[in-house]
Parts: C-alpha cells; sequence; structure tokens
C-alpha cells in the first residue's frame, strides 16, 4: 500500500470543522477505513473501537460521523463523552478494545478539531499504520464492509470518569495526601473539567477551579497551558500554594508558583526526574525529550548523572524512544510529560500528582522546587509561507549551516516546518541573548529574501 500521509499530520488528523480534511464525510470515511483495518478478516469475534471528545461544538459532528463509519465495517462503538486524551488511550487499553479515538483539537482554538488513533496498547498509531488506513480511505470499500446481520452497536459507557480518576489516583504515592493545599486548577474549559478537579479534591486538597465551564465554543479561549496568564493571576488573586493549567484535551500542563510565575515542561521534566533519580525510579538513567527543549535542562541532567536523548516534536516521538529505549520517562517544553510506568501518552493530570508528590515531601514554596536549572536564552519565531517548503531551498540550507557552526557548543539553531499548517518555524539558543537576537533576525532575512513568503510572522517569543 502507499505511504503517502494525505490526511494525518505530526498527530492524527486536524483542520477547521466543516471544511477538508475535517468534515463529516471524511469522518465517515477515517471509520470505516479503520474499522476495516482492524477487524480485518477476523469474523470469529466482534471488534470494539472507544470514541472519547473533548468539549468543542463540533464533536458532536465527528463523532456521529466516526461511528456510522465504524458501525458499518461491524465493530461495536463505546461513546464516552468528554474525556482526557490520556483517559481514552488507557481506556482502550483496560476495555480490551481494538482501537481507540479522540476527538480533539488539543491546544487549538474551538473552530478546529481533530481524530487521533490509539492502537490496543493504547500508544498511538505508528505512521506506517496511519499510511495503511489512508490508503485504505482512497479505496472502495463497499464490498469490505458488514453485512445487514452484522452491522454494529453503539453504546454509551457511565463510569469512564470514575475508572480514569481512579486509575490517576494510584499514580499518587502511598499515605500521602494534598490535604493543606490550595490549588487552583485550570482545565481549559476541556476535556478535564469534570476528572481533574475531582482526582486532585479526592486527595485532600482544597479546589479554586476556573477554566471548568465549557459552552462547546470557549475550549482555550484565554485560559489553559496556552493562555497561562489567567492562571498565574488567580493562584495570586487566591493566595494559593501552586497553579495548574492543562489544555484541552488535559495531555500537557504547565505550572505556576505561589508568585504567579510561570513554569514549563522542561523545568517540570527536570524535577520530576531529580526526584525519581534520588529514589531509584528512572530507568537507564536516561530522559526523552524533544529538539526543542531548553540546553539548559540537557546541562542540569547531566550534573545528575542523567543523560538526555532528543526527537522530533511530538509527543508520540518521544513515547516511542521511550520505548525503544527502556527509559520511563519523557516529556516536551510545552507541558507534554510522559511517563511509561502510569501512562501510554502524556497526560497533565499524571504529571500534576507526581509534581505534587515532590512539594508535599519538600514541604518548600513551588518557587523554590519547581525551577531546577537556569535556561539558556531562547527565541522563537514563525513564518507562514506560501509556495515551496523554504528549508529545501539551497541557499537558506548554507545559511542554516554556517550559523550552526559559528554557536558551536555554546548554543544551537532549529528550523523545521509545521507538520499542521504552513508555518517555519525558527528557535535560536545560546548563553548569550544578543547572538539569539541577532541569530534569529538574519535567519529570517534570509528566509524572506530567497522565499516567496507571506510577511507576517504569527509568534515570537523569548525565554
Amino acid at each position: 500500500m502507499s505511504t503517502a500521509r494525505k490526511y494525518f499530520g505530526t498527530d492524527g488528523v486536524r483542520g477547521t470543522a466543516n471544511i477538508h480534511p475535517m468534515t463529516i464525510e471524511i469522518a465517515q470515511k477515517l471509520g470505516q477505513a479503520a474499522g476495516v483495518y482492524f477487524a480485518g478478516n477476523n469474523k470469529a469475534r466482534k471488534h470494539r473501537v472507544l470514541i472519547g471528545k473533548d468539549t468543542r461544538l463540533s464533536g458532536y459532528m465527528i463523532e456521529t460521523a466516526l461511528t456510522a463509519g465504524f458501525l458499518s465495517t461491524g465493530m461495536e462503538v463505546t461513546l464516552v463523552g468528554p474525556m482526557p486524551t490520556p483517559a481514552i488511550a488507557m481506556l482502550t487499553r483496560s476495555l480490551r478494545a481494538d482501537l481507540g479515538v479522540m476527538i480533539s483539537a488539543s491546544h487549538n482554538p474551538y473552530a478546529d478539531n481533530g481524530i487521533k488513533l490509539f492502537g490496543p496498547n493504547g500508544f498511538k498509531l505508528s505512521d506506517a499504520t496511519e499510511a495503511e488506513i489512508e490508503a485504505l480511505m482512497q479505496e472502495d470499500l463497499t464490498g469490505k464492509l458488514a453485512q445487514p446481520e452484522s452491522i454494529g452497536q453503539a453504546v454509551r459507557m457511565g463510569d469512564a470518569a470514575g475508572r480514569y480518576i481512579e486509575s490517576v489516583k494510584s499514580s499518587f504515592p502511598r499515605g500521602l495526601r494534598l490535604d493543606g493545599l490550595k490549588i487552583v486548577i485550570d482545565c481549559a474549559n476541556g476535556a478535564a473539567y469534570k476528572v481533574a478537579p475531582t482526582a486532585l479534591w479526592e486527595l485532600g486538597a482544597e479546589i479554586i477551579k476556573i477554566g471548568c465551564d465549557p459552552n462547546g465554543t470557549n475550549i482555550n479561549k484565554e485560559c489553559g497551558s496556552t493562555f497561562p496568564q489567567t492562571l498565574c493571576k488567580a493562584v495570586v488573586e487566591h493566595k494559593a500554594h501552586i497553579g495548574i493549567a492543562l489544555d484541552g484535551d488535559a495531555d500537557r500542563i504547565l505550572v505556576s508558583d505561589e508568585k504567579g510565575q510561570l513554569i514549563d515542561g522542561d523545568q517540570l521534566l527536570g524535577l520530576i526526574a531529580c526526584f525519581w533519580k534520588k529514589r531509584g525510579q528512572l530507568a537507564e538513567d536516561v530522559v526523552v525529550a524533544t529538539v526543542m527543549s531548553n540546553m539548559g535542562l540537557e546541562r542540569y541532567l547531566k550534573t545528575l548523572g542523567i543523560k538526555l536523548v532528543r526527537t522530533p516534536v511530538g509527543d508520540r516521538y518521544v513515547s516511542e524512544t521511550i520505548r525503544q529505549i527502556g527509559t520511563n520517562l519523557g516529556g516536551e517544553q510545552s507541558g507534554h510529560i510522559v511517563m511509561s510506568d502510569f501512562a501510554t501518552t502524556g497526560d497533565g493530570l499524571l504529571a500534576a500528582l507526581q509534581i505534587l508528590a515532590v512539594v508535599v515531601r519538600s514541604k518548600a514554596p513551588v518557587s523554590e522546587i519547581c525551577n531546577v536549572f537556569r535556561p539558556f536564552p531562547q527565541k522563537l519565531h514563525n513564518i507562514r509561507f506560501s509556495g515551496s517548503n523554504p528549508l529545501e531551498n539551497p541557499k537558506v540550507q548554507a545559511k542554516a549551516e554556517e550559523m550552526s557552526k559559528n554557536l558551536g557548543n555554546k548554543g544551537r539553531i532549529l528550523l523545521r516546518k509545521s507538520g499542521t499548517e504552513p508555518v517555519i518555524r525558527i528557535m535560536v539558543e545560546a548563553e548569550d541573548r544578543a547572538l539569539v537576537e541577532e541569530s534569529v533576525q538574519t535567519m529570517i532575512e534570509v528566509i524572506e529574501q530567497e522565499i516567496p513568503t507571506i510577511h507576517q510572522a504569527v509568534k515570537t517569543s523569548a525565554l
């Protein structure tokens, strides 16, 4: 079969709702193709797919179309409603389903939506498997659909949230409680709006909820991990000990300390790695991170005797590398924290409990506990373009190589094309902030001179 990736990007299928490829037609085709792929020719038993979603208005539409597609192949469909992405991964494996589906565009605005697929082991599907499903989507599957008497049935599962909450709570160290801690939890008006506050409250914390009133169109809107200003402000206002922000599907986390200062995924990854290393829990003394993680993290881990292994951007690649190496911890600067002892994918709530375990044991302010290393100055700049990929231009490649040599071991430059939109992402970090600024500007000028672009920087940030 062809390995072309027409629909799948770096994290499933994603786009604006009701616009190709995020349409009911494509969703139904995907359901049929995935159903044919996972059911195969094995008709000896019924095959099951579990479908969850976040709180986007378009989730109802996509859920219905996917369900119809799966049912037409003879698969049984279990619907669990709004649930975090990691909960779908966990339940897929727990319920012995053949396939898990999460309908979500993660941290994107409500108008977008997406479809993520998990295999029976709870891991995201490989590129090869996605390519085979894509190939099936382009075939006439009429002859492979179920006979009338074998069409599947759909049921709604009532206790999915309770199962997930108990699973997450079981990861918290025995004998510890959150009594006496005041926690602000921001669920981004997304998938964890019920389960996250409930789990933390049941472990004893005093909970201040924000971003827990979804209406279908306010997911990630001025809240959650993509807009942490709301969390930081609330922590100070409520005089809380810590703030926890999740994104729309709750697979990533950022933290605010008691002063309202933001703590990113790199710092959290370093904190957990140090804690696990001291307790003998860190497998192979290796942590996996992406090419975006700060060099300060790498140097800090080295002082602890921990090796950092880097992967391409995307928590799926972090998870795959964790499995290959045999370690049990990895993550991204954006807040995906993958802990393979407890879950198969990034889980913001699970990570929160590991962080809170350190806080409870140390009895020190979060500002002292969670800022474990001094980050290198780092700047990100995105350039939207039209036409051919600027990174394939020889002059751009030559300049990038030249700059990389000039930075040497005192810094690095990273250029990559977004997997979800026509954007080139420039990242430079170095010990010298002035050098960072100069390098980014030079790269911007080279790209804009050599390639036809829409001269609009869609996002610039400095750390």
